[in-house]
C-alpha cells in the first residue's frame, strides 16, 4: 500500500511559508500541508496514553482518541481552557498544536491516477515529503502514526513509560 512519508527534520529546513502546493481544493492557502506537517509533528510527541488523561479532563467533550490512539479535537467545543494541557503527565499537549479535523489531509485517496505522485510530494525540494511502499522501521526513526502516514523523526520515546511522581 502507497503511503506518504513526512520527514520530519528535513520538513524543518521549510519555515512556516511552506511553497508546496495541495491537490485538495478544500485547502486554500496550503492549508492541507501545513496541517499534515503538524498532525505529523504533534504525532511524535503523543504519547496517546492508554487512560487518556487528556481527554477524560475535557469539560467540554472537545477530544476525542481514535480508533488508532490518535487525539482528534473538535473546533467548536473547544474553548481553550486548557485542562488537557494541565492533565498531561507528559507535558506535550498544547491546544494550539492539537490537529483541527477543519483542514485534514486526505492523501489525495482516490483522486490519484495510478502511477501519480500527490502534487505536494512533487513540489516539496527538500524531500520531505514522499510517496511509496513505506513501511515502518525503528531502526530508521519511521513510525507509522495512521494508515496512509509515516513519520520519520530522530525524537525517540515510548508509549506510556511516565515520568516518577515525586512525594
Amino acid at each position: 500500500m502507497k503511503r506518504l512519508l513526512i520527514d520530519l527534520e528535513r520538513c524543518a529546513c521549510c519555515d512556516d511559508d511552506c511553497s508546496i502546493q495541495c491537490g485538495n481544493l478544500n485547502h486554500p492557502h496550503n492549508a492541507g500541508v501545513l496541517s499534515l506537517r503538524e498532525f505529523a509533528q504533534f504525532a511524535t510527541v503523543c504519547r496517546r496514553c492508554s487512560d487518556e488523561p487528556c481527554v477524560n479532563s475535557c469539560p467540554w467533550q472537545a477530544l476525542e482518541k481514535q480508533a488508532d490512539r490518535v487525539l482528534k479535537r473538535y473546533l467548536m467545543r473547544c474553548t481553550s481552557c486548557k485542562t488537557c494541557s494541565h492533565a498531561c503527565p507528559f507535558g506535550t499537549i498544547y491546544p494550539a498544536t492539537i490537529p483541527l479535523i477543519a483542514s485534514k489531509c486526505d492523501f489525495c485517496l482516490e483522486r490519484l491516477p495510478d502511477g501519480a505522485e500527490p502534487v505536494c510530494v512533487k513540489g516539496c525540494e527538500n524531500s520531505g515529503l514522499r510517496y511509496g511502499e513505506f513501511e515502518p522501521d525503528e531502526a530508521q526513526n519511521i513510525y507509522q502514526v495512521s494508515d496512509y502516514l509515516l513519520v520519520k523523526t530522530d525524537l525517540k520515546w515510548s508509549r506510556d513509560v511516565r515520568p516518577p511522581v515525586k512525594k
